[in-house]
Protein backbone atom coordinates (compact mmCIF):
# COMPACT_ATOMS: atom_id res chain seq x y z
CA UNK A 1 0.00 0.00 0.00
CA UNK A 2 0.98 3.85 -0.54
CA UNK A 3 2.02 5.74 1.89
CA UNK A 4 -1.51 7.82 1.88
CA UNK A 5 -3.18 5.06 1.55
CA UNK A 6 -1.94 3.67 5.25
CA UNK A 7 -2.73 6.96 6.58
CA UNK A 8 -6.13 7.24 5.20
CA UNK A 9 -6.73 3.77 7.39
CA UNK A 10 -5.25 4.58 10.25
CA UNK A 11 -7.47 7.32 10.31
CA UNK A 12 -10.85 5.78 9.91
CA UNK A 13 -9.54 3.68 12.71
CA UNK A 14 -8.70 5.79 15.18
CA UNK A 15 -11.96 8.01 14.31
CA UNK A 16 -13.63 4.59 14.68
CA UNK A 17 -12.39 4.58 18.22
CA UNK A 18 -13.74 8.09 18.62
CA UNK A 19 -10.42 10.46 18.15
CA UNK A 20 -10.96 13.07 16.49
CA UNK A 21 -7.36 13.34 14.78
CA UNK A 22 -8.36 16.18 12.37
CA UNK A 23 -5.08 18.69 12.82
CA UNK A 24 -3.29 15.07 12.58
CA UNK A 25 -4.42 13.58 9.79
CA UNK A 26 -3.80 17.11 7.72
CA UNK A 27 0.29 16.31 9.20
CA UNK A 28 0.30 13.01 8.26
CA UNK A 29 -1.48 13.58 4.61
CA UNK A 30 1.51 16.49 4.32
CA UNK A 31 3.89 13.41 5.20
CA UNK A 32 2.52 11.35 2.15
CA UNK A 33 2.89 13.72 0.38
CA UNK A 34 6.29 15.50 1.24
CA UNK A 35 7.84 11.74 0.74
CA UNK A 36 6.46 11.13 -2.50
CA UNK A 37 3.60 9.05 -1.42
CA UNK A 38 5.72 5.88 -2.44
CA UNK A 39 4.75 2.55 -0.66
CA UNK A 40 5.18 2.67 2.63
CA UNK A 41 8.52 0.12 3.46
CA UNK A 42 9.99 2.28 0.32
CA UNK A 43 9.86 5.37 2.81
CA UNK A 44 13.40 5.77 3.47
CA UNK A 45 15.03 7.28 7.18
CA UNK A 46 16.30 10.58 5.17
CA UNK A 47 12.99 11.54 3.83
CA UNK A 48 11.47 11.03 7.64
CA UNK A 49 14.07 12.86 8.58
CA UNK A 50 13.53 15.90 6.08
CA UNK A 51 10.02 15.54 6.43
CA UNK A 52 10.59 16.47 10.46
CA UNK A 53 12.73 19.22 9.74
CA UNK A 54 10.04 21.16 7.82
CA UNK A 55 11.07 23.76 5.92
CA UNK A 56 12.50 26.46 7.57
CA UNK A 57 14.48 26.33 11.08
CA UNK A 58 14.31 23.66 13.53
CA UNK A 59 11.49 23.88 15.61
CA UNK A 60 9.36 22.33 18.47
CA UNK A 61 6.97 20.60 16.29
CA UNK A 62 9.56 18.25 15.34
CA UNK A 63 8.86 16.51 18.37
CA UNK A 64 4.94 16.74 17.79
CA UNK A 65 5.36 15.14 14.32
CA UNK A 66 7.38 12.67 15.47
CA UNK A 67 4.86 11.59 18.01
CA UNK A 68 2.67 11.72 15.72
CA UNK A 69 4.52 9.04 13.19
CA UNK A 70 5.58 6.76 16.28
CA UNK A 71 1.64 5.71 16.21
CA UNK A 72 1.35 5.53 12.79
CA UNK A 73 4.32 3.21 12.29
CA UNK A 74 3.64 0.74 15.23
CA UNK A 75 -0.07 0.96 13.46
CA UNK A 76 1.41 0.12 10.09
CA UNK A 77 3.88 -2.50 11.30
CA UNK A 78 1.32 -4.34 13.49
CA UNK A 79 -0.92 -4.38 10.26
CA UNK A 80 1.78 -5.48 7.90
CA UNK A 81 1.83 -2.40 5.74
CA UNK A 82 5.82 -2.06 7.06
CA UNK A 83 8.26 -4.16 8.92
CA UNK A 84 10.31 -1.08 10.50
CA UNK A 85 10.34 2.07 11.63
CA UNK A 86 12.80 4.44 9.45
CA UNK A 87 12.08 6.89 12.54
CA UNK A 88 15.33 8.69 14.37
CA UNK A 89 15.90 7.27 17.86
CA UNK A 90 17.51 10.46 19.19
CA UNK A 91 16.09 14.11 18.62
CA UNK A 92 18.11 16.87 17.67
CA UNK A 93 19.06 19.82 19.61
CA UNK A 94 15.96 21.77 19.12
CA UNK A 95 15.56 25.52 20.34
CA UNK A 96 13.35 26.57 23.53
CA UNK A 97 9.94 26.45 23.14
CA UNK A 98 8.38 30.10 22.31
CA UNK A 99 7.84 32.18 25.91
CA UNK A 100 3.99 32.58 25.25
CA UNK A 101 3.43 36.44 24.87
CA UNK A 102 0.80 38.38 27.12
CA UNK A 103 -0.79 41.25 24.95
CA UNK A 104 -1.81 44.31 26.41
CA UNK A 105 -5.11 45.60 26.04
CA UNK A 106 -3.48 48.33 23.41
CA UNK A 107 -2.28 46.00 21.45
CA UNK A 108 -5.41 43.89 21.01
CA UNK A 109 -7.04 47.12 20.02
CA UNK A 110 -4.38 47.55 17.40
CA UNK A 111 -4.57 44.26 16.07
CA UNK A 112 -8.67 44.52 15.56
CA UNK A 113 -7.81 47.84 13.98
CA UNK A 114 -5.15 46.38 11.96
CA UNK A 115 -7.82 43.76 10.33
CA UNK A 116 -9.02 46.77 7.87
CA UNK A 117 -5.94 45.98 5.72
CA UNK A 118 -7.83 42.64 4.82
CA UNK A 119 -10.80 44.56 2.95
CA UNK A 120 -10.92 43.06 -0.28
CA UNK A 121 -13.50 43.59 -3.31
CA UNK A 122 -13.25 39.33 -3.95
CA UNK A 123 -14.28 39.15 0.20
CA UNK A 124 -16.29 41.63 1.09
CA UNK A 125 -16.59 39.86 4.79
CA UNK A 126 -13.11 39.07 5.13
CA UNK A 127 -11.93 42.22 7.35
CA UNK A 128 -15.10 41.35 9.58
CA UNK A 129 -14.34 37.68 9.74
CA UNK A 130 -11.32 37.82 10.87
CA UNK A 131 -11.71 40.92 13.32
CA UNK A 132 -14.98 38.25 14.44
CA UNK A 133 -11.97 35.65 14.83
CA UNK A 134 -9.47 37.63 17.42
CA UNK A 135 -12.66 38.79 19.29
CA UNK A 136 -13.53 35.01 19.66
CA UNK A 137 -10.16 33.92 20.46
CA UNK A 138 -9.29 36.85 23.58
CA UNK A 139 -13.36 37.35 24.66
CA UNK A 140 -13.97 33.15 24.77
CA UNK A 141 -10.21 31.97 25.44
CA UNK A 142 -10.63 29.25 22.52
CA UNK A 143 -7.73 27.67 20.76
CA UNK A 144 -7.48 28.79 17.10
CA UNK A 145 -8.59 25.43 15.94
CA UNK A 146 -11.88 25.39 17.77
CA UNK A 147 -12.69 28.87 16.67
CA UNK A 148 -12.13 27.88 12.95
CA UNK A 149 -14.41 24.94 13.28
CA UNK A 150 -17.43 26.49 15.03
CA UNK A 151 -20.87 26.48 13.12
CA UNK A 152 -23.98 29.01 13.30
CA UNK A 153 -25.68 26.83 15.00
CA UNK A 154 -22.50 26.60 17.99
CA UNK A 155 -23.57 29.97 18.72
CA UNK A 156 -26.67 31.07 21.21
CA UNK A 157 -26.89 34.36 21.48
CA UNK A 158 -29.56 34.69 23.59
CA UNK A 159 -28.13 32.66 26.55
CA UNK A 160 -24.72 34.05 25.22
CA UNK A 161 -23.25 30.39 24.95
CA UNK A 162 -21.00 28.84 22.36
CA UNK A 163 -20.73 25.00 22.45
CA UNK A 164 -17.24 23.79 21.16
CA UNK A 165 -17.32 20.44 20.02
CA UNK A 166 -14.63 17.94 18.98
CA UNK A 167 -11.95 19.92 21.29
CA UNK A 168 -8.53 18.92 22.24
CA UNK A 169 -9.57 15.97 24.17
CA UNK A 170 -12.24 14.94 21.86
CA UNK A 171 -14.91 16.67 24.38
CA UNK A 172 -17.81 19.00 24.41
CA UNK A 173 -18.13 21.98 26.50
CA UNK A 174 -20.40 24.99 26.77
CA UNK A 175 -18.45 28.42 26.76
CA UNK A 176 -20.17 31.36 28.40
CA UNK A 177 -19.52 34.49 26.83
CA UNK A 178 -20.06 37.99 27.87
CA UNK A 179 -22.43 40.92 26.80
CA UNK A 180 -19.96 42.79 24.66
CA UNK A 181 -19.01 39.60 22.91
CA UNK A 182 -21.88 38.75 22.21
CA UNK A 183 -23.21 41.74 20.60
CA UNK A 184 -20.07 42.30 18.35
CA UNK A 185 -21.09 38.38 17.14
CA UNK A 186 -24.48 39.50 16.50
CA UNK A 187 -23.43 42.32 14.17
CA UNK A 188 -21.56 39.93 12.06
CA UNK A 189 -23.97 37.17 12.20
CA UNK A 190 -26.33 39.62 9.94
CA UNK A 191 -22.96 40.02 7.73
CA UNK A 192 -22.30 36.57 7.77
CA UNK A 193 -26.41 35.02 7.28
CA UNK A 194 -25.80 37.35 3.45
CA UNK A 195 -23.19 34.66 2.13
CA UNK A 196 -23.47 31.29 1.07
CA UNK A 197 -24.80 28.65 4.18
CA UNK A 198 -24.07 25.40 2.35
CA UNK A 199 -24.94 23.35 5.39
CA UNK A 200 -27.84 25.66 6.52
CA UNK A 201 -27.00 26.33 10.19
CA UNK A 202 -24.44 23.64 10.16
CA UNK A 203 -22.63 25.88 7.79
CA UNK A 204 -18.74 27.75 9.12
CA UNK A 205 -19.27 30.21 11.28
CA UNK A 206 -15.83 31.96 10.16
CA UNK A 207 -16.04 31.43 6.54
CA UNK A 208 -14.43 32.51 2.95
CA UNK A 209 -16.52 34.17 0.48
CA UNK A 210 -18.04 31.40 -0.50
CA UNK A 211 -19.34 30.56 2.75
CA UNK A 212 -16.64 27.41 3.65
CA UNK A 213 -14.50 27.11 6.56
CA UNK A 214 -11.30 28.94 6.72
CA UNK A 215 -8.26 27.13 6.33
CA UNK A 216 -5.84 27.09 9.57
CA UNK A 217 -2.73 27.89 7.71
CA UNK A 218 -4.14 30.40 5.90
CA UNK A 219 -5.53 32.16 8.91
CA UNK A 220 -2.16 32.05 10.36
CA UNK A 221 -0.42 33.70 6.97
CA UNK A 222 -3.16 36.76 7.47
CA UNK A 223 -2.09 37.20 10.92
CA UNK A 224 1.51 37.89 9.83
CA UNK A 225 -0.06 40.45 8.14
CA UNK A 226 -2.42 41.70 10.62
CA UNK A 227 0.39 41.57 13.56
CA UNK A 228 3.12 43.82 11.00
CA UNK A 229 -0.08 46.22 10.13
CA UNK A 230 -0.46 46.59 14.41
CA UNK A 231 3.37 47.03 14.77
CA UNK A 232 3.92 44.34 17.27
CA UNK A 233 7.39 42.97 16.69
CA UNK A 234 9.58 39.95 18.50
CA UNK A 235 10.31 40.40 22.44
CA UNK A 236 13.58 41.17 23.12
CA UNK A 237 15.34 37.80 23.80
CA UNK A 238 12.83 35.71 21.41
CA UNK A 239 13.41 34.02 18.57
CA UNK A 240 10.12 34.59 16.87
CA UNK A 241 7.48 37.16 17.19
CA UNK A 242 3.72 36.28 19.15
CA UNK A 243 1.58 34.47 17.54
CA UNK A 244 -2.06 34.21 17.33
CA UNK A 245 -2.38 31.36 20.09
CA UNK A 246 -1.27 33.85 22.39
CA UNK A 247 -4.36 35.39 22.37
CA UNK A 248 -5.54 32.52 24.39
CA UNK A 249 -2.79 32.85 27.09
CA UNK A 250 -3.66 36.60 27.23
CA UNK A 251 -7.50 36.12 27.85
CA UNK A 252 -6.33 33.79 30.78
CA UNK A 253 -3.41 36.17 32.12
CA UNK A 254 -6.31 39.31 32.48
CA UNK A 255 -9.07 37.09 33.89
CA UNK A 256 -7.06 36.40 36.83
CA UNK A 257 -5.70 39.70 36.85
CA UNK A 258 -9.63 41.11 36.82
CA UNK A 259 -10.05 38.45 39.64
CA UNK A 260 -7.23 39.88 42.03
CA UNK A 261 -8.44 43.57 41.29
CA UNK A 262 -11.79 42.42 42.23
CA UNK A 263 -10.23 40.90 45.37
CA UNK A 264 -11.80 37.41 44.13
CA UNK A 265 -9.99 34.08 45.68
CA UNK A 266 -8.47 33.17 42.47
CA UNK A 267 -6.90 29.80 43.85
CA UNK A 268 -10.95 28.29 44.77
CA UNK A 269 -11.38 29.96 40.62
CA UNK A 270 -8.38 28.68 39.44
CA UNK A 271 -10.33 24.90 38.72
CA UNK A 272 -13.24 26.77 36.93
CA UNK A 273 -10.87 28.56 34.85
CA UNK A 274 -9.24 25.22 33.52
CA UNK A 275 -12.98 24.24 32.34
CA UNK A 276 -13.37 27.18 31.20
CA UNK A 277 -10.50 27.03 28.68
CA UNK A 278 -11.27 22.92 28.02
CA UNK A 279 -7.69 21.76 30.03
CA UNK A 280 -8.12 18.42 31.32
CA UNK A 281 -6.45 19.55 34.95
CA UNK A 282 -5.24 22.68 36.64
CA UNK A 283 -1.42 22.39 35.67
CA UNK A 284 -2.47 23.49 32.09
CA UNK A 285 -3.85 26.01 33.57
CA UNK A 286 -1.19 27.56 35.37
CA UNK A 287 1.38 27.40 32.67
CA UNK A 288 -0.74 29.64 30.86
CA UNK A 289 -0.62 31.81 33.70
CA UNK A 290 3.10 33.61 33.02
CA UNK A 291 3.79 36.39 34.93
CA UNK A 292 3.47 40.06 33.81
CA UNK A 293 4.25 42.84 36.00
CA UNK A 294 0.92 43.60 36.48
CA UNK A 295 -0.28 39.97 37.94
CA UNK A 296 2.77 39.70 39.65
CA UNK A 297 2.32 43.15 41.32
CA UNK A 298 -1.30 42.14 42.36
CA UNK A 299 -0.34 38.87 43.73
CA UNK A 300 2.32 40.42 45.95
CA UNK A 301 -0.43 43.30 46.80
CA UNK A 302 -3.17 40.01 47.99
CA UNK A 303 0.43 38.55 49.84
CA UNK A 304 1.01 42.11 51.43
CA UNK A 305 -2.45 42.44 52.67
CA UNK A 306 -2.80 38.95 54.22
CA UNK A 307 0.62 39.63 56.18
CA UNK A 308 -0.38 43.03 57.18
CA UNK A 309 2.46 44.36 54.91
CA UNK A 310 2.55 47.89 52.71
CA UNK A 311 3.67 47.59 49.09
CA UNK A 312 6.01 49.54 47.88
CA UNK A 313 4.06 51.62 44.41
CA UNK A 314 7.41 53.21 42.95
Amino acid sequence: MRTLDVVNAYVAVRRAQGVGLNSSARVLRQFARETGNLPLPEVTPEAVAAFLHGHGELSATWKTKRGLLVSFYRFAIARGHATISPLPERPPQLPPAQTPYVYATAEIQHLLDATVILSTSLSRLQAATYRTLLLILYGAGLRVGEAIRLNLCDVDLEQRIITVRDTKFYKTRLVPIGPRLASKLRVYLRQRCALALPLGQDSALLCTRTGHRLNYQYVITLFQRVRLAAGITRPTGELRPPRLHDLRHTAAVHRVLGWYRAGKDVQRLLPQLATYLGHVDIRSTQRYLRMTPELLYEASRRFAIYSGQEIDHE
